[in-house]
Order: C-alpha cells, then structure tokens, then sequence
C-alpha cells in the first residue's frame, strides 16, 4: 500500500472509530436521560430503536446515493448529519423531537459505515484485505467500548458529552475534506434474479445469518436498557459508564482467538458452543445483583463469548454458499444485524416494566442458548443453481 494510500485508510479507521463513539455513547445516555425524565422503560426502548430504523433504511438506499455523491461527500454528509444532530439533542430535551433526531444519526453512521467499509475493500490489495477489515472491525469496536465512558463528562453539564464528540465529528470531518480524494466506484452490470440469490442464500445458510441479528439484539439491549436496569437496581451512573464498555473489549479480546479456533474446529461448532456458555452466562447477571466486580467478570465473559458472532456468522456462510451468493449473504445480515437491533431495545424494555428486573437477561441468554440448540438441527445442503 504507498504512503498516500495509507494516510487514506488511517482517515477511514478515524472515522469509523468515531461513528462507534456516537453509537457507544448516544444509546446509554439517553436511556439514562429518559429514565430521570420518568420515560417507562417501553417508550425509552422503542425510542433507541430509531436510531437502528435510520440505519436500516439508509441500507436500502446507500449503493444508489454513493453512486450520486460519490465517497467523499456522502461520508462528508454523514459526518455533518451526526454533527448537527448531536449538539441538538441537549438543546431540546423532548421525547418526540429525540425520536426523529436518533433516525437521522442512524442515518449519518450507517452511510459513514457503507462509504468507508466498500473503500477500504476497493484500496486495499487483496494479500492484506482480511487484515486491514479485521482492525477496521476491531477500530469501531474500540470506540464503541470507549463511548460510554463519556457518561463522566455528565459532571460538567449535560451539553458537554455531546459537545465533545461533535468536536471530534468536526476534526475528522476537516481530514476527510482536506485529504481524501473525491472518487466513486466503478459501475458495474446488475446481476440477474436479485430474489433468487436472496432466496438460496437464506436455504443454504439460514443458519450462518441468525448470529447477525442476534448480534444486534445484544448490542443494543445493553446499551439502551442495561442502563436503565443499573439505575433501578442501584448502580450509579458512572458505574454504569465503567461496565459497559467491558462488553465490547471482552469481544475484542476473543475475536481473533476465537477466529483461529474456528479454523481449526469449524465455525459452526464454536458459534453453537460460545452462544450456549454466552447465553448461560448472561442468565447468570440478574443473580450478581449491584455487585460490581461480579457484574464486571459477567459482562466481559459473556461480551467475549459472543462478540464476534456477527464476524464468524458472515465467515459460516462464506463456507457454506458459493462467492457469487456472497454478496447477497452480506445485504442479509445487514437487514438481521438492524432487524436485531431495532427489535431487542423494545423487548427488554418491555421487560423491564412488565416483568422482573432481570427477565431481560434470561431472555437475552435464553435466545443464545437457543440459537446453540438449534445448531443440532442445521444440516449443510448440497448446493444446486
């Protein structure tokens, strides 16, 4: 890769290290804001989830708009859509109004993930490409852990977490104008029957795509109601702000080992074997009750366990599909990882007001176990054209 190519990516890994910033710390924050507004815990679910509805919706349109704007302006765009909205979620602190502001960050991050993941894939030269998206998946992972531990600028005042990441916004926003260059990607043909690979790619590898939005459910359960959970069960915030990140790094931590292990033993066993001691693990938290350290060890074990389930799910399906499907697997687990994402802030919120205070953890754990079960079941197919 020559220097300038290099300055290239780094710019990209900023950015996608501050969109996992955002998102890190956007869903915790609020909670925690609507939680002392006297939110239920229902309402307080199902706002989160606009943020993943924006996403989803901008998955259906981003291949289009990036052939308009090109990557550089609607990764530009992106940025100052986060931008803006950021510092206007202090400013007006009204349930309906922070609805449609998480719509238009989920907006921005996912056309800031599409823009920077398909360019790193076009730049990068094919003997490095798995190294240089496994730290890009890592870098966003980095700064997803670190995004709640902005909770402590709270101390400062309530515009200043805010204030801060659109700063960052700003500062990687004048690096991609002034250094990335302005380019689109190559036209290519429309493949035919569009259905029909969607269609054979969920027959040959339902299973491979279920990790995805199982993915998601975790990810944003935790994020939008475990603070809410810490708060009733007698965490402080800046408690809260300390676990959470230790989801996330525990994910990092294991996801190359557990990449090499799936080599060596195959994904499909290690995705059954980790989402059943994930799971399990999981349904232990409601027993550690405010104790710290053990919800610490908790969290990191059950975030290590099944952190890369959406990493080694898309690697499941590469083994089971031919490469012409995998585009399609990779659209797939898109819509699973946002479907996820939108569905479990509203089930755990759900719990939280009409169930026990823990419900959302066996639940979240029995889904694992489940999904491990299951495994039993799923059989690979010959694959026919």
């Amino acid at each position: 890769m020559s220097s300038s190519l290099r300055v290239h990516y780094f710019i990209l890994i900023a950015v996608i290290i501050v969109a996992g910033l955002c998102q890190g710390l956007l869903l915790p924050i609020l909670s925690i804001s609507l939680e002392q507004m006297g939110v239920s815990s229902s309402l307080n679910g199902m706002n989160a989830a606009a943020l993943y509805i924006g996403s989803f919706a901008m998955t259906l349109v981003a291949e289009r708009t990036l052939g308009w704007l090109g990557f550089k302006k609607l990764m530009a765009g992106g940025l100052v859509l986060v931008l803006v909205t950021l510092l206007l979620f202090p400013l007006i602190p009204d349930i309906r109004v922070w609805f449609v502001l998480r719509l238009l960050v989920g907006i921005g991050d996912s056309a800031l993930h599409y823009s920077a993941q398909l360019w790193i894939l076009l730049v990068t030269p094919a003997e490095n490409r798995g190294r240089n998206i496994s730290f890009y998946g890592m870098s966003y992972g980095l700064g997803f852990a670190m995004g709640p531990l902005g909770l402590w600028l709270l101390d400062y005042g309530t515009l200043v977490p805010f204030a801060a990441l659109a700063l960052l916004c700003l500062l990687v926003l004048l690096l991609v104008l002034v250094k990335l260059p302005d380019s689109r990607p190559e036209k290519q043909a429309t493949e035919a029957r569009p259905a029909q690979r969607f269609r054979r790619s969920y027959s040959w590898a339902w299973y491979a795509l279920l990790p995805a939005f199982l993915y998601g459910y975790m990810e944003a359960s935790l994020n939008s109601n475990f603070p809410v959970y810490g708060l009733r069960i007698g965490f402080h915030t800046a408690e809260i702000a300390a676990l959470l990140p230790f989801v996330s790094l525990g994910g990092l931590v294991l996801q190359l080992p557990l990449g090499i292990l799936s080599d060596h033993w195959g994904r499909k066993k290690v995705l059954m074997s980790v989402g059943i001691a994930g799971g399990l693990t999981f349904m232990l938290l409601p027993w550690s009750g405010n104790h710290f350290m053990f919800t610490l060890v908790l969290l990191t074990i059950a975030g290590g366990l099944v952190g890369s389930f959406f990493s080694l799910g898309l690697a499941y399906a590469a083994d089971l599909l031919p490469k012409s499907f995998l585009a399609a697997a990779n659209v797939l687990a898109s819509f699973h990882f946002n479907l996820g994402s939108v569905i479990g802030p509203n089930i755990s919120g759900g719990l939280l007001d009409f169930g026990t205070q823990g419900s959302m953890f066996i639940v979240l754990g029995g889904s694992y176990v489940v999904f491990g079960l299951l495994g039993l079941l799923a059989q690979k197919r010959a694959l026919t054209a």
